[in-house]
């Protein structure tokens, strides 16, 4: 069973620490927001996300490279397409994955969120070694933190992104948690409030 520790750090998973974070301000981690990502884009498998992550990223190693060059991302977690979890990021520190954002009136969401990223798009389905994954993570994190909330970056930021995505299966990975008994009342399948 996965567990996150007094550290904010998954029991027994990779920990590759990012520096694209801070302190969080005072208050509860509340939100879980859900995000995709592949670099280079559409392709899958590389170290381009741990890269970027952790401000190693190449520029020259792909076209699309340059146009990313200087960002400082980084969600907590990364789950790849086999399902394995890396961390970058202690839940109990902000990591840099939302940017301007707001759910249910609060904005900045990086203040009192954890981002997990999907490795993937907004086109391709997700594993089912990813969606097993991302249930047990997310017992987890319920487990360790007053959660109230799950939503996708689209749900935060919806001017201005499109993830998780329309292959993102909202009934699939909340009925597992559902059955659960872990997803508060007050969310539907989309991860928007009722």
């Amino acid at each position: 069973m996965m567990r996150i520790d007094a550290q904010g750090l998954l029991v027994g998973g990779e920990y590759i620490p990012s520096p694209n974070c801070d302190d969080r301000p005072a208050g509860n981690i509340e939100l879980l927001v859900i995000h995709n990502i592949s670099l280079p884009p559409g392709e899958f498998g590389g170290d381009g996300v741990l890269r970027l992550f952790t401000n190693t990223l190449d520029v020259c190693a792909h076209p699309y490279y340059p146009s990313i060059a200087g960002m400082k991302v980084s969600a907590h977690f990364f789950l790849r397409r086999d399902g394995k979890i890396i961390q970058f990021v202690s839940c109990l520190r902000r990591a840099w994955h939302a940017g301007e954002s707001c759910w249910q009136g609060g904005a900045r969401c990086n203040d009192f969120s954890i981002g997990i990223e999907m490795e993937g798009t907004d086109t391709v389905p997700f594993t089912g070694a990813q969606y097993d994954a991302l249930h047990c993570l997310t017992v987890a994190l319920r487990g360790a933190y007053p959660i109230r909330g799950i939503a996708g970056h689209s749900d935060i930021a919806p001017q201005r992104k499109t993830d998780p995505g329309p292959c993102f299966d909202w009934v699939r990975y909340l009925a597992g948690l559902s059955a659960a008994s872990i997803v508060p009342a007050m969310f539907s399948a989309s991860g928007q409030e009722r």
